[in-house]
């Protein structure tokens, strides 16, 4: 008979006995439980952590195909900016030409969108004293024939005060208004021996004068613009020959045209250089207002009108 060990436990519901196969039975039991759970446990958690994996492997491809966009995008705004930068780099160089053709100093350190406002104004405010100011031949330039100042009249034969130039022009040759202005005069003039005479009234106290003319193409009252054709040269009124007189005059002054005649952006300070007679600074001011008025723009339509 094998050897058995009984283990008694005594309590308030009395003594109970227990051998030690039944505790070790109990025990295995036990364990086999534990075993089962923890399997079974562990069969739940891995089917979660494999549904978990799943999702992040979806989140990973996601994430993936985000980088390759966001990838593609910064190379293409890479390239933008490339090209941009280019650009920019042309156009400031562009800029510093333009600069220097309306006479501004170049200034590359200042940003470029000052420099446009302030080439923009500037080129504004030339435009508008090469539109309003007389300036280039009326007609073909083929020379002078008569300059302004004193001279032996061709005609009368005495010594008189030639108050415009004569330019070489043989009969019907066409005559171009030297600035933006109005018809004052477009007729014969009897008294003044310019034959038909058209006179233009510009702005900033402006005149100029088309005498001996062959054929006016102009009313008087009419606006007409720089360029536009007004009549045709001829040798009307008190002459020797076909040319054109042609007069300059601010506020009834006569002026010199010959520095008008070559006055142009290129060379766009000789003007006030040459002719000390006008209150430059004063139709400067005038013409820097008139630029600062809102709507403004390069190719104006309309005359530049000033408060005298």
């Amino acid at each position: 008979m094998r050897e058995r060990f009984t283990l008694t436990i005594t309590d308030f519901r009395g003594a109970r006995h227990f051998t030690l196969s039944q505790i070790v039975k109990t025990y295995a039991i036990g364990v086999v439980a534990a075993v089962f759970a923890t399997l079974v446990i562990g069969a739940a958690v891995i089917f979660w952590l494999s549904g978990q994996v799943g999702t992040l492997s979806g989140d990973i491809r996601q994430l993936e195909e985000r980088r390759e966009k966001v990838h593609a995008d910064y190379q293409k705004l890479l390239t933008e900016f490339q090209s941009k930068s280019a650009e920019l780099t042309k156009v400031s160089d562009e800029l510093g030409h333009i600069e220097m053709l309306i006479g501004l100093e170049p200034t590359p350190e200042i940003d470029i969108h000052s420099r446009l406002d302030a080439a923009s104004q500037t080129a504004l405010e030339k435009m508008i004293m090469l539109q309003s100011i007389p300036n280039g031949f009326p007609v073909e330039r083929r020379g002078v024939t008569s300059p302004y100042g004193w001279r032996t009249h061709p005609v009368r034969g005495d010594r008189r005060f030639h108050a415009g130039i004569d330019l070489r022009a043989s009969t019907g040759t066409p005559v171009y208004a030297t600035a933006d202005g109005v018809v004052e005069w477009a007729a014969y003039h009897q008294n003044s021996g310019l034959g038909n005479l058209i006179i233009l009234q510009h702005n900033l106290g402006f005149n100029t004068y088309y005498g001996h003319l062959d054929s006016i193409k102009v009313k008087t009252g009419e606006f007409v613009k720089k360029g536009d054709l007004i009549g045709h040269s001829g040798a009307t009124g008190m002459v020797s020959g076909p040319h054109l007189h042609y007069e300059v005059r601010h506020i009834h002054r006569r002026l010199d045209p010959k520095p008008f005649l070559e006055w142009s952006l290129d060379n766009y300070e000789t003007l006030f250089e040459k002719e000390n007679q006008v209150q430059w600074d004063s139709l400067a001011q005038a013409v820097k207002r008139k630029a600062n008025m809102p709507g403004q723009r390069l190719s104006l339509l309309e005359p530049v009108s000033t408060a005298n």
